[in-house]
């Protein structure tokens, strides 16, 4: 018991924690109205979004890929879904199926794409995202659509939690199981940690790597569902650049750019910490150009951290939780 508290306490996560601990304190005297009912639920819910793609792209970067085309994914899903329904209506379920639908085949064509191309994943991807964001705005003009469906619009919470905090917590949720209780989650570990291991070991890799890649584009569809949801309306241009938040919070999480690494409590950690730093510096009406630096400096501060920490001995295995 003595030495698994001890390796807990030198994780990443438990110096993220305790990062996000004394930047709350800080925060909580130095922001007027920070330490609220009121802007915690603002906080929570201005994050969902991003908390849905991180969930995505965190299971790319366990197997050893990258994703940077996620905000475009969820631009296009958005899009495509806010269609169907002002076309033919429906409901929450129908809504959910063709958002995760849309984005799975899309995130699916990069999984195609890097296997039948042998290129690295952060090329493709890149060219992808500028494909989808560019079809998209070239497409519909860069017009908005505002006429949704009345039961969309309605706001919902499930037992006083509004929509899109449960909607993240459920993703969340589910990542984390799907990394700790299912073998798949075992091989897309494997994947990242030795890729010419888990093929000898019969792992069926383009097979791997199109359902991680197609996970990463669902979570991207539900994402922009949420983010249509939230702002009532569905714009074209909403969720460029994006990604590089998404991509921040999961690397700032402890996920390893080089795969085999990452769990969804550090994820949540990584978001928490960023969601603070933008409300708190926001509410001392500092600078949104010091919030890019100070974001900037604590991913670089990470990676080191990772860095020394992959380099020590480490006793057991990994973990996904």
């Amino acid at each position: 018991m003595r030495e698994r508290l001890t390796s807990l306490g030198r994780s990443h996560e438990a110096r993220l924690a305790v990062i996000v601990l004394a930047i709350a304190a800080f925060f909580a005297v130095e922001a007027p109205g920070f330490p609220t009912l009121a802007n915690l639920m603002d906080l929570l819910e201005g994050r969902a979004v991003l908390a849905i793609l991180a969930a995505g792209l965190l299971v790319v970067l366990i197997a050893g890929g990258i994703d940077i085309s996620c905000a475009a994914v969820a631009a296009v899903s958005q899009y495509l879904v806010a269609l169907c329904l002002i076309r033919w209506t429906g409901n929450w379920a129908l809504a959910l199926l063709l958002a995760a639908g849309f984005g799975a085949a899309l995130g699916a064509v990069n999984a195609l794409l890097i296997h039948a191309l042998k290129a690295p994943p952060v090329i493709v991807t890149i060219a992808t995202m500028t494909f989808y964001f560019s079809m998209l705005i070239f497409l519909t003009k860069g017009v908005s659509l505002y006429d949704l469906p009345d039961w969309f619009t309605v706001k919902v919470s499930i037992l006083g939690v509004p929509l899109p905090v449960a909607m993240a917590a459920a993703v969340l949720g589910a990542t984390a199981f799907l990394l700790r209780r299912v073998s798949l989650g075992r091989q897309i570990f494997g994947l990242g940690g030795n890729p010419e291991a888990a093929r000898r070991m019969g792992c069926n890799v383009a097979g791997l790597q199109v359902f991680i890649y197609g996970f990463s584009g669902a979570m991207a569809g539900l994402a922009g569902l949420v983010q249509a949801y939230r702002v009532e309306e569905v714009a074209p241009s909403a969720l460029i650049g994006r990604e590089l938040d998404v991509l921040a919070a999961v690397v700032l999480g402890g996920a390893s750019l080089t795969g085999g690494r990452g769990t969804v409590g550090g994820t949540v950690l990584g978001i928490v910490l960023l969601a603070m730093l933008h409300n708190g510096l926001t509410l001392m009406g500092v600078s949104s150009y010091l919030f890019g630096s100070v974001t900037g400096l604590l991913i670089l501060l990470s990676l080191a951290a990772t860095s020394v920490s992959q380099g020590r001995p480490q006793k057991g295995g990994r973990h996904a939780g």
